[in-house]
């Protein structure tokens, strides 16, 4: 029977590596996303990188609280034609204000989430190279010869394997 290897961890991750630069790819041929980017706006935020992640973070986040505020404005919208006006003011505004609430909220959450999202990027990156980096063969250490100084004591010199310079007295 044939032993058989289990995946190596490099060759998935030079996998995935590729399959996330084809889906890079995708997305920025995307007319839509091409017509952002030659925007200010898209301009300001491919130079900001940080403030596109925020943003990123907030919008996703926002989504639901913005929908449940307007599906509460259309419900509300629905019963002021039933003729509850009052109430409607009332639940708009106190609406309204949770909403400025939860959005507050949703933005310190974002920024504290992209901070932590930039600070795993760089240590996991780090990590990476510092697994993956290429390796300096050692090939054992190599001595000088034995000097004498001024005094007469005698001095060794070696040379490791990382090339530094080892005095050996």
């Amino acid at each position: 029977m044939a032993k058989e290897e289990p995946p190596s961890t490099f060759k998935d991750l030079q996998n995935l590596q590729r399959k996330l630069s084809l889906l890079l790819q995708s997305v920025q041929n995307n007319s839509k996303v091409v017509a952002l980017m030659k925007s200010p706006v898209g301009q300001y935020l491919d130079r900001h990188p940080f403030a596109a992640l925020t943003l990123l973070v907030f919008v996703v986040m926002s989504a639901v609280p913005v929908g449940f505020f307007l599906l509460l404005v259309v419900l509300t919208s629905l019963a002021a034609f039933v003729g509850v006006l009052l109430l409607e003011g009332l639940v708009i505004s106190v609406g309204g204000l949770s909403l400025l609430c939860v959005l507050c909220g949703l933005g310190f959450v974002s920024l504290a989430m992209s901070g932590t999202i930039v600070v795993s990027y760089v240590v996991v990156s780090s990590l990476l190279s510092y697994w993956f980096a290429p390796r300096v063969p050692q090939h054992g250490r190599r001595q000088t010869g034995v000097h004498r100084g001024v005094s007469g004591t005698s001095v060794a010199l070696s040379i490791c394997h990382t090339g530094r310079l080892i005095l050996l007295s």
